[in-house]
């Protein structure tokens, strides 16, 4: 095993901080979007077929550029593969504030996510290049807490810039973000030189597996996005939903015949790999329904505006970065498995917590079960991404963390559908609009906002009532599947994860080949 690139120097730090900052602003973009839709709705202007490929574009490249990114990583180079997707990313951000129209938008979003497909990944291959064994899990802790910040804190970033400068701002903020942290990787990270010299990255690439997974996730992803908007039953969804996962099947048939292959399915023969990216699909899961919900509770019921419900979200934030700072010391004295299953235990108190609120409870409550839940959050995700990350032969290191990240976003989209769904069925279940008219009645069925206008307008406060005590009980549904899927996970932690053997120790056994050259 080699020296790292850096050994106990301080250049290491500065090329985390380089790291995390990277998919610090990946992380925020995904979600600031969210809180500027209603007025790129009325700018663009854009309908609501418009608004929704707005999200799912970019979630749609995301998930299918992974894979053949991080196989390309592995080839030519994890720093080359990393400054071109941060370079994408930046000229696509002004693209998006330079856009005049929804389809200009759209296109922007879609190659913001295939950046995005490049940052995550190919960033986390190259820690194990940078800290050694002793040192790699408290960075791999700094970089899932840089990963996981950016999606609470993107509200409250998007609706302060909303409040102050024009829509495009959303977009031209990640410009001197993404500069910075090209500058500094560019300076900082460890060369790609001798990369190509590697055994195992040579041989033929494996197109036919890309067009396989890239046809398969956009058939799943496409089928999933329809869900919320069209319902479990429509043709689009009955079509796509089986033919991405028929393709998916061919995919992985193909894959286990490949010299070569986008995804080596003998990493998942690896207890730690296979378990601990099983365990970060359960806490990714769990944390996007939270953060699913708990937006449109916030400013749907409590009355929030766009900056109001980022601030809201600070509890989240907290408790997250509570767990970031204490988990490295804790995993020391208790171990991966304790740590991984109190942190899951505490999400779904959290989750469970919340799954109680009633339509009169204030927002002291819902900061309560929200600081719970950042909490198990933080201390559930990062050992067990340690575990994964851990196990990554240097020669498939960009592969290994693609499948590791793509799994979670796809697991996340697909949860995010089905919970979406069951959010849906609570909500009309109680919302009481017998006495509407037709059109105002249609209204107030399509969402908690759209209820509150038309209370508005009638001066129905029986109507507003209704509707905050239907979206409460359909959010308190979402939480209970949260909680219970945590539990489970939790007690999956206990019976399949080693008994005493802490994150640092899993790593060391299996820490990939590091790189000699520095930048």
């Amino acid at each position: 095993m080699t020296a790292p690139a850096f050994p106990r120097s301080p250049r290491r730090w500065l090329a985390l901080a380089a790291l995390t900052l990277s998919v610090l602003i990946v992380g925020l973009d995904g979600t600031v979007i969210s809180v500027a839709l209603p007025t790129l709705a009325a700018r663009l202007p854009a309908d609501s077929a418009q608004l929704q490929w707005i999200g799912g574009g970019y979630l749609l490249a995301l998930s299918i550029a992974m894979l053949p990114f991080g196989l390309l990583g592995d080839r030519f180079g994890h720093k080359r593969l990393l400054l071109g997707g941060m370079a994408l990313f930046g000229l696509a951000s002004l693209g998006g504030a330079a856009a005049g129209s929804a389809a200009g938008v759209i296109a922007a979003r879609t190659v913001l996510g295939l950046g995005a497909a490049a940052i995550m990944p190919l960033s986390m291959a190259i820690l194990p290049r940078v800290f050694d064994k002793d040192e790699l899990p408290r960075a791999i802790g700094v970089w899932t807490a840089a990963t996981a910040l950016g999606l609470p804190v993107g509200p409250l970033v998007g609706g302060w810039l909303l409040q102050h400068f024009w829509w495009g701002s959303v977009f031209l903020f990640n410009v001197p973000v993404v500069a910075l942290a090209f500058a500094a990787a560019a300076w900082l990270l460890p060369s790609d030189a001798g990369h190509e010299r590697r055994p195992g990255v040579d041989g033929p690439f494996d197109a036919p597996g890309t067009v396989l997974s890239a046809l398969g996730i956009t058939a799943l992803v496409y089928g999933t996005i329809l869900i919320p908007e069209q319902g479990w039953s429509a043709p689009q969804v009955l079509v796509s939903l089986p033919l991405g996962l028929a393709l998916l099947a061919a995919f992985l048939w193909h894959e286990r015949r490949h010299p070569r292959p986008l995804v080596d399915l003998r990493l998942l023969a690896d207890p730690g790999f296979r378990w601990g990216a099983l365990l970060a699909v359960f806490v990714n899961f769990a944390v996007m329904g939270v953060l699913f919900v708990l937006p449109q509770y916030l400013s749907g019921v409590l009355g929030a505006d766009a900056l109001g419900t980022g601030l809201r979200m600070l509890p989240l934030i907290g408790g997250l970065m509570a767990a970031a700072a204490a988990g490295e010391p804790v995993v020391a004295r208790l171990g991966a498995r304790t740590v991984i299953a109190l942190g899951l235990t505490l999400l779904a108190g959290g989750a469970l917590l919340g799954a109680t609120t009633g339509p009169a409870d204030g927002y002291g409550f819902a900061a309560l079960w929200l600081a719970l839940t950042g909490l198990g959050f933080g201390l559930a995700v990062v050992p067990a991404t340690s575990l994964a990350i851990g196990t990554l032969p240097a020669d498939r290191a960009g592969a290994g963390t693609s499948l590791l990240e793509t799994v979670q976003q796809v697991g996340g989209v697909l949860g995010i559908a089905a919970l979406g769904s069951l959010l849906g069925f609570g909500y009309l279940r109680r919302l009481v609009t017998d006495r509407l008219p037709a059109d105002a009645a249609a209204a107030a069925r399509g969402s908690v906002s759209g209820a509150d206008a038309v209370a508005q307008q009638l001066h129905d406060a029986a109507l507003a009532a209704s509707a905050h005590a239907a979206f409460v009980h359909g959010m308190d549904l979402v939480l209970v599947v949260c909680g219970v899927l945590s539990l489970a996970a939790a007690v999956l932690a206990v019976v399949v994860l080693p008994a005493r053997t802490t994150a640092s120790r899993e790593v060391a056994g299996a820490v990939p080949e590091r790189a000699e050259s520095p930048a």
